[in-house]
């Protein structure tokens, strides 16, 4: 069978795999009218806010089941892992419109979708780069991108069907239809051949030392002081993107002095920045590097920060240039940590290895809003966090030289 011809079609079918799956950045299109419906339910008032825990704990279980569905993927094959990970997306969508209660959406849509979202996201995209040793970076980018555009096309879906029925219906239309569409992603996808190579590509010549194989698995990757540096890089580039993304809309008002209707386009903005900076930040690490491309990005996302910082009520234009530059480096971050990995450790086990990178995310996810909202609760003001994140920023950029030296000691050990 020809996989270099066949390998465009894995392609396709992970990124269908993926809009699916970047549906859990629809989760504030649902938030308000379930909070609304279950206020009914319960006789007490309940708001959006009330329901963030269900999307913090659905962003932080995922690297559980990246590492356990890893390590069958990179055995076995993604067939059957895909094949669950999508069920139990789809399924977590389908029984969160029987929810009577938080409670009942912690269980259904947190941890039974997260856990599958968890395993069906990273068996895709690690399988889908094995595919692609001449152009990880690229198809790196264009996997989260296509990830995080989940976010720009599903929401008007949603609300659509939110608005003609009620919040329940919506989970369990979008719930079976997830379950159909991820059922033929998992039939049609492939494993890719052991040392697979590209017609019409040489690969580099790696060389090897004592100090082991070029491939790592998990453990080697442990034990090496690059890991380390690589996940602390990878949790200060998502931290911005995780805080910012996670009350865009509130910040939009509650900063600038937005209209809803205003404070929804400037979602929309940080979004579309978000899928462009994947694919864009993917090329360049192709090109430039990947250490040099976070360098750059981590820059960027300190300048702005400045700008967020900078903004207030009526400053509309610095504020859409903070928040564009912010999507952008974040979706930078996304988008080369799945190609940076995998040319650092090796394709063989990088399910399984960018589930334990991806804990940074995790981490990224949880301290981000936390930081956001305690800030905002104490000071009444976004100022604070701003300057908290940028600071994580700068402490990337030492972080990216730190990772430039051990880089050149190995390859001098090496030599």
């Amino acid at each position: 069978m020809n996989y270099t011809k066949k390998r465009w079609f894995i392609l396709f079918v992970v990124c269908l795999a993926n809009l699916c799956l970047g549906s859990i950045y629809t989760w504030s299109v649902f938030a308000a009218p379930m909070a609304e419906y279950l206020s009914g339910i319960l006789g007490r008032t309940l708001t959006s806010a009330d329901l963030a825990i269900v999307y913090t704990i659905a962003n932080s279980v995922g690297p559980i089941t990246m590492i356990s569905g890893g390590w069958v993927n990179d055995k076995f094959g993604p067939k059957k892992v895909l094949f669950v990970g999508g069920m139990m997306w789809g399924l977590g969508m389908l029984l969160s419109g029987f929810a009577t209660s938080v409670g009942f959406l912690i269980v259904s849509y947190a941890l039974i979708g997260g856990l599958g979202l968890g395993m069906a996201y990273g068996t895709a995209i690690s399988s889908c780069i094995k595919f692609f040793p001449d152009k990880s970076g690229l198809v790196g980018g264009i996997i989260t991108a296509v990830y995080g555009f989940g976010s720009v096309a599903l929401p008007p879906i949603v609300t659509t069907i939110v608005n003609k029925f009620d919040a329940p219906t919506a989970f369990k239309i979008v719930g079976i239809a997830f379950c159909i569409i991820l059922a033929f992603c998992s039939f049609t996808i492939e494993k890719c051949p052991p040392n697979f190579v590209p017609d019409g590509w040489t690969p580099p010549e790696k060389k090897t030392s004592n100090a082991g194989p070029v491939n790592k698995d998990w453990k080697g990757m442990l034990k090496t002081p690059a890991f380390y540096v690589m996940i602390l890089l990878f949790t200060c580039g998502a931290f911005t993107g995780m805080m910012i993304t996670s009350q865009a809309s509130a910040v939009a008002r509650n900063l600038v002095g937005m209209s809803a209707i205003a404070a929804s386009t400037a979602v929309s903005v940080l979004a579309l920045f978000n899928v462009f900076g994947r694919i864009v930040a993917g090329y360049s690490s192709d090109k430039i590097g990947r250490i040099l491309t976070l360098a750059f990005s981590c820059i960027l996302g300190a300048i702005g920060l400045l700008c967020l910082y900078k903004s207030g009520e009526g400053t509309n234009v610095i504020f859409y240039i903070g928040i564009s530059i912010v999507g952008l480096c974040f979706g930078s971050f996304m988008g080369v940590f799945p190609g940076f990995t995998a040319s650092k450790f090796g394709t063989l086990n990088n399910s399984v290895n960018y589930g334990i990178m991806f804990i940074g995310v995790a981490i990224a996810g949880y301290f981000g809003p936390t930081v956001m909202g305690s800030m905002y609760r104490q000071y009444g003001t976004y100022q604070n966090a701003f300057l908290v994140a940028c600071a994580l920023n700068i402490f990337g950029i030492v972080l990216t030289i730190i990772y430039s030296i051990l880089d050149k000691r190995e390859k001098r050990a090496n030599s």
